[in-house]
């Protein structure tokens, strides 16, 4: 009997020295990332896009009914960011997104956004931006909503507006303005 019961403190003290061991090891993450300053970091991003011909950067994946052909477009984008709005400024990404016209009676879009960073200190990195475009406003705010590499844990902002849409060349320009926190 005095065996039996061996055995099992030996097996609850075991389960016990386990748990503690993963709790402990949670704890050092935790702890590691309380540990970490937060960061602002504060940039300005140029989205350069090409809505027509054959090195478009939008595509249309679905158009409204019939009686409105404006509400219910989705389209999906890889559009150029760089450093400036002139076309020879230095790329250092992509803006990769998927939008569609949510709104019956307002130019506005439901939009999920990634930069996808291939150059300079984000390297590798990508930021997350998700909600509500208005292109009826000149400058629209979307919230950070996440990312991956130097963003994860991000959380902030992009204030955005359209510096020109040429018709005849098929382009647009516009500006991001970032505010971002991360570790």
């Amino acid at each position: 009997m005095a065996a039996l019961f061996q055995t099992k403190l030996i097996v609850v003290l075991l389960a016990l020295v386990l748990s503690s061991a993963t709790i402990a090891q949670e704890l050092e993450v935790d702890e590691l990332l309380s540990l970490r300053r937060e960061k602002l970091a504060r940039f300005r991003l140029y989205l350069h896009e090409i809505f027509d011909g054959s090195n478009a950067t939008l595509a249309y994946a679905a158009h409204g009914n019939a009686t409105n052909l404006v509400f219910g477009t989705v389209s999906v984008l890889n559009d150029i960011l760089a450093l400036g709005p002139e076309a020879s400024s230095k790329v250092v990404g992509r803006a990769q997104a998927l939008s569609a016209i949510a709104s019956q009676t307002e130019s506005a879009l439901t939009m999920i956004m990634n930069f996808v960073f291939t150059d300079g200190k984000f390297n590798g990195s990508v930021l997350t931006i998700a909600g509500r475009n208005n292109l009826n406003l000149k400058v629209r705010e979307l919230p950070i909503v996440g990312g991956t590499g130097a963003f994860r844990y991000a959380r902030g902002y992009v204030r955005t507006s359209t510096i020109f849409i040429n018709q005849i060349n098929k382009t647009a320009l516009a500006e991001y303005n970032v505010s971002v926190l991360h570790y």
